[in-house]
């Protein structure tokens, strides 16, 4: 069993048909005991993080995330939820984040500009991702791949080792990492059609 956390934000639903389309049990709950019991932890996230760090609050979540990302058991963060496991953000000036994973949460608005045109702030639309040879969740995804994003913030880890596919976009920035049992995207999978749902049929299969 799949747990999706309901924090109250984020295209749950979507998430959750995604796994079923791969032959994957998923449940959307917010129930601390469930999560903790499921075999893989999916947390996603839409919206602003300050939101989200205080839903989550709200819900008595925060021992309940980190516990899952720190248990050894598969855990996927999506968009925000990849966002929300770092230490702070700069989204509407600095906000605490979950704090598993050392690096900060910083704007597109701030890369100084270029010769060429000024970004598009959000990041939207399909975008190709670089993987790391060898990493699991893209067993059978081609280099290169088109993945959906829509974002205006992106992460920078201390930790360059745990970078798991980098995608540019004015600058080449880090758009997944794997670290021990916790992946964690900026893009969409759910969203991704074909091969992101490969993406989930491979982190469905890391709880077998």
């Amino acid at each position: 069993m799949i747990a999706i956390i309901d924090y109250g934000m984020g295209n749950l639903r979507s998430v959750q048909k995604g796994f079923e389309a791969v032959g994957a049990e998923a449940i959307i709950t917010s129930d601390s005991q469930k999560i903790r019991s499921a075999k893989s932890v999916v947390l996603p996230g839409v919206g602003a993080f300050q939101d989200c760090m205080e839903n989550l609050e709200k819900l008595n979540l925060i021992d309940t995330v980190c516990q899952s990302a720190q248990s050894g058991k598969p855990f996927l963060g999506i968009c925000l939820g990849l966002q929300l496991l770092f230490n702070q953000s700069v989204e509407f000036g600095q906000v605490d984040g979950l704090g598993i994973l050392p690096g900060k949460v910083v704007g597109f608005k701030d890369i100084p500009p270029g010769s060429g045109e000024p970004l598009k702030i959000p990041h939207m639309g399909w975008n190709t991702v670089r993987a790391v040879p060898g990493y699991s969740l893209f067993d059978s995804v081609p280099d290169e791949s088109y993945f959906y994003f829509v974002h205006s913030y992106y992460i920078v880890p201390q930790d360059t080792e745990i970078v798991a596919t980098t995608t540019s976009y004015g600058i080449d920035f880090v758009s997944g990492i794997h670290h021990e049992n916790i992946h964690a995207f900026q893009f969409h999978p759910e969203k991704s059609q074909r091969l992101g749902l490969t993406i989930l049929k491979n982190f469905s299969n890391l709880n077998h």
